[in-house]
């Protein structure tokens, strides 16, 4: 097969297994893993950097990445193809800093191409990492491969607003004493206004910052070298 067919392959598979959001604009959607395979890579999501698949936690299936077997630069399978059908004609560009920042696994939701306001909430518990327990919202992905995400750490206990930029990663707001306890379940939200975002953990608004500019862009997850975390419940309310 081609190159050419490959791409139209994953784009014809993301475009028909990707979770349909009905009614986005009007009231919150979850992003639901009960129609996915253990064991397998996430539909509802597409792996952009590090390992991602499918487990089953007590009777849920959540989302996992797994750190354990992360190594430093490691873009995820099929990463070509998986940019192409994320962002088209400029994929190449995208892949330039993909490979700058692979030592931040992250994962993107396919069907949500320009998050510009509202709420980003969801679930994770960290089970293990010795150099980091990160879970984190991704939001503001350009076709560049600029982001923003705002992250907790369970080995930390802060909660941080990163910038990545130019292949280069700089913090924008640093809140320190967020108790995050690892095997627990925490809560993440992320909401957006204009160019304002606050960050919530646990239900406590802990950061607030106004952007340079409005925030404009692609959404996920995301996380760092090797932390293994679990995600759920990624819900997404857009104003």
């Amino acid at each position: 097969m081609n190159n050419r067919n490959i791409i139209a392959c994953v784009v014809s598979a993301i475009g028909l297994a990707a979770l349909a959001l009905p009614g986005l604009a009007a009231q919150p959607t979850t992003i639901d893993f009960s129609g996915e395979t253990v064991g397998g890579e996430p539909k509802s999501f597409v792996p952009v950097v590090g390992i991602w698949r499918i487990e089953n936690d007590s009777g849920k299936k959540v989302l996992t990445v797994d750190g354990r077997q992360w190594k430093e630069g490691q873009s995820s399978a099929g990463i070509a193809d998986k940019a192409r059908a994320l962002y088209g004609e400029r994929y190449a560009e995208f892949l330039d800093r993909v490979q700058a920042y692979a030592y931040f696994p992250y994962a993107v939701v396919p069907n949500v191409e320009n998050f510009t306001g509202g709420e980003i909430t969801m679930r994770f518990e960290g089970l293990s990492g010795r150099i980091d327990q990160g879970a984190g919202i991704l939001f503001n992905l350009k076709p560049n491969g600029d982001y923003l995400t705002i992250r907790a750490n369970c080995l930390e206990n802060n909660l941080v607003l990163w910038k990545f930029e130019k292949g280069k990663r700089s913090s924008v707001k640093w809140v320190r004493n967020t108790p995050t306890a690892t095997k627990q379940w925490h809560e993440l939200k992320v909401r957006v206004s204009g160019s304002k975002v606050e960050g919530y953990l646990d239900g406590k608004l802990y950061l607030e910052d106004t952007l340079s500019q409005p925030v404009s862009g692609r959404i996920g997850l995301w996380s760092k070298a090797d932390s293994h975390m679990y995600f759920s419940d990624y819900t997404i309310r857009v104003d």
